[in-house]
């Protein structure tokens, strides 16, 4: 049996969101928080548009679900997200008690697996979904924007 609202499905999602910041000239990362298969929050990276180094996609989805839902924990949550999250996502997320987090793409440089930052011990994460995806997006962003200076 086929699942319309599947891992692909969600992160496709968020991939619009990333589309979104590319076109507002912010680095392209997106991220949507999901609740029993249904999008209850969205996210793109808002750093340049805010000028505000915590306004990241995963930051932005965070405060827009738990607004939704009225409280600050995300219990039974799901974030898509298409880039691995930085250290900083992962400490608001550990906070949070995000149930699950699925991400796109690594981020060998400054992802929070390599950084070793600890995740809420009943948080699931995996990745690699829709990677190509969203590293692809990544490289035509940082590509047109060297080639703008």
């Amino acid at each position: 049996m086929i699942e319309p609202f599947d891992d692909t499905y969600f992160m496709k999602k968020a991939l619009q969101e990333a589309e979104a910041a590319f076109e507002q000239g912010e680095i392209p990362v997106g991220a949507v928080i999901t609740i029993d298969n249904r999008v209850i929050a969205r996210g793109h990276n808002l750093t340049e548009t805010l000028t505000d180094v915590t306004a990241h996609a995963e930051m932005q989805a965070i405060t827009a679900a738990s607004n939704f839902l009225g409280g600050k924990y995300l219990n039974k949550c799901t974030l898509y997200v298409t880039l691995e999250p930085c250290q900083m996502c992962a400490g608001a997320l550990y906070w949070s008690q995000i149930s699950k987090i699925v991400y796109g793409a690594r981020d060998e440089a400054r992802g929070c697996i390599n950084l070793n930052t600890k995740l809420h011990p009943k948080t699931e994460i995996s990745g690699g979904v829709l990677a190509d995806e969203a590293s692809a997006l990544m490289k035509r962003f940082f590509v047109e924007k060297r080639n703008l200076n």
